[in-house]
């Protein structure tokens, strides 16, 4: 593939020094920023990371600002999760649709202060979205794009990892708990949470010259853990069925079909945008879902949809695919039609390589 050329356009990150002094291997963008993808192989990296704990560089994962009188009442209006339950030490995952009932995001949701939210988002031009919401709708709110990148901590050894440089109190947050904590005299906002299944933290750095002294406190804090520099890992979120928006999900597709209805609450459907598509797609129920398939052997590199079919028809797309060494097979993302989404359904996939045969799982695998 070829080589990512410098540019303006393309934003280095508060950790990029970092990411390359570790050997970073491979990048894609996400949000106009560099994301690493490699450091030693995928598959080093997948051991590494279910094995001991790894510092990611996620400031890609910007942040879209809401702060004003209206900031709830305007996040509210944005999404059909109900958001009345959202606490200071609590961040929430929502869908946000467009009008038609499609996901333009899945960002995740913190109380940053008084009437002060950060959308922390996924891979798409969302402040633009939001920011002409809020002024259609007259909403009394600020939309920016502040000072804030995450750096993540995942892997078994997170939690000794982060109670060294933070204190043992942070080891007492609960999943998507959050709360302020101090190193060097700055506070940060942390989470726990992450694009992992492994566990671990999210450190919402407020500050981009805190960047790399923080990741250098991380690294000397856990120079006998092993620690290393680590990135979201293709082969580890497809086992934990951890979807990509872009890659196994657009616009095209809603919550539902997303396997993610449990987040689509009745009382809100009334009330948001994309409120009265959900529910008519609620009633009537969904033609197609996001399932985990099996496929036989060591599939190709997947970098291109693969069409799923079943007796000659196609039935749906996988999106994303790898091969695991721990469940020697090839596990996958695929949206299926309903008619073929049960498990246990054979199916058939066409690679670039060529056919392989498929099978629907009940669940993922991790």
């Amino acid at each position: 593939m070829a080589f990512i050329f410098p540019s303006r356009r393309v934003r280095r990150t508060p950790f990029s020094d970092g990411v390359e002094a570790a050997g970073v291997r491979g990048y894609t963008v996400y949000n106009h920023m560099l994301l690493p993808t490699v450091f030693h192989t995928t598959e080093a990296d997948y051991r590494h990371l279910k094995t001991q704990v790894q510092v990611w560089d996620v400031a890609c994962e910007r942040q879209v600002q809401v702060k004003g009188p209206d900031a709830r009442r305007l996040i509210q209006y944005l999404t059909p999760r109900d958001l009345s339950t959202l606490r200071e030490d609590r961040c929430m995952y929502i869908p946000v649709c467009d009008q038609n009932g499609g996901m333009l995001n899945d960002p995740v949701l913190l109380d940053a202060g008084p009437d002060t939210y950060w959308i922390s988002i996924a891979d798409s031009d969302f402040l633009f979205w939001v920011q002409a919401v809020a002024g259609m709708g007259n909403f009394d709110v600020e939309v920016t794009e502040p000072d804030v990148s995450p750096l993540a901590v995942q892997g078994p050894l997170a939690d000794e990892l982060m109670s060294r440089v933070f204190g043992g109190a942070v080891t007492g947050l609960r999943f998507f708990g959050c709360g302020r904590f101090e190193w060097e005299g700055h506070e940060f906002l942390i989470a726990r949470s992450g694009y992992s299944k492994q566990g671990g933290f999210e450190i919402y750095v407020n500050d981009t010259a805190l960047g790399m002294p923080l990741w250098d406190a991380l690294f000397a804090a856990g120079e006998d853990l092993q620690v290393r520099a680590g990135c979201p890992n293709l082969i580890e979120r497809i086992e934990g069925g951890l979807l990509s928006y872009g890659n196994d999900m657009t616009r095209e597709n809603s919550p539902m079909e997303c396997g993610l209805g449990r987040y689509v609450s009745d009382n809100q459907l009334e009330h948001c945008i994309g409120g009265r598509a959900l529910r008519e797609e609620r009633e009537a129920g969904s033609k197609r879902m996001i399932r985990p398939v099996a496929i036989e052997g060591m599939a190709p590199p997947s970098d291109r949809a693969w069409p799923l079919y079943a007796d000659g028809r196609q039935v749906g797309r996988v999106s994303s695919a790898a091969y695991s060494p721990d469940f020697e097979t090839t596990v996958a993302i695929a949206m299926v039609d309903r008619s073929h989404w049960d498990a246990g359904t054979a199916l058939e996939v066409d690679t670039q390589d060529g056919m392989l045969s498929g099978v629907v799982q009940d669940r993922f695998w991790i």
